[in-house]
């Protein structure tokens, strides 16, 4: 009952509710990602959701366009800068997100959204993370957002899908608030992202 109705709706009401909350918040980093980098203002791609479904999802724009001498974009940690480091300090980058949540495509918590190249890499285990709706923040991320490995990124995606409940979702939310404070788990070290996931130990040792 609370994952199919319950649920969805308490996200679109607070979806709603947070979007006309954060208008000044909005407000100000749109001001601030057009002074210092221009447009556009907001990233999108292509991503999947509920039972491997694409949408489109919606951030605001951290890195900048930045090219080599021989056009090819510069590295994620050197197109990086002030503005967009403390944008993803404090979670603003995900606000976003606010509308996919509002059309159903998102929920506050779940595994996040992966790359779309993700898909044939995923062993039948990982593959139930699409069980759910994907979340603005989910148990992965209050236990080590960027800075834990893939297996345990998948070991708590999977742990959450088992255990959906409204308590473990409202204890995950405190979670992430804390975390957004302390500033704790942003990257992995040594890079400005996650690295890419390339595929289980197996799977790569069959290529």
């Amino acid at each position: 009952m609370y994952k199919h109705f319950f649920k969805p709706l308490l996200d679109r009401i607070g979806a709603l509710l947070l979007l006309f909350l954060f208008i000044p918040v909005f407000s100000a980093v749109v001001i601030a990602i057009y002074l210092k980098m221009g447009r556009p203002l907001f990233f999108t791609q292509k991503r999947p959701g509920y039972q491997g479904n694409i949408f489109t999802i919606y951030k605001f724009r951290t890195m900048s366009d930045e090219r080599d001498d021989n056009g090819e974009l510069l590295s994620d940690e050197l197109r990086l800068k002030r503005v967009g480091k403390v944008i993803r300090a404090l979670s603003l980058d995900e606000l976003p997100q606010l509308l996919n949540v509002l059309r159903g495509e998102m929920s506050f918590i779940g595994p996040r959204p992966l790359l779309v190249e993700y898909l044939p890499l995923y062993n039948s285990e990982q593959k139930r993370r699409h069980d759910v709706l994907p979340g603005i923040t989910g148990w992965a991320q209050v236990n080590g957002r960027n800075a834990i490995s893939w297996e345990e990124k998948f070991r708590y995606d999977i742990e959450y899908v088992d255990s959906l409940s409204f308590w473990n979702d409202l204890n995950i939310i405190f979670l992430t608030l804390k975390k957004v404070l302390i500033k704790e788990g942003i990257s992995q070290e040594g890079s400005a992202t996650m690295e890419k996931f390339l595929g289980n130990p197996t799977q790569k040792n069959r290529l």
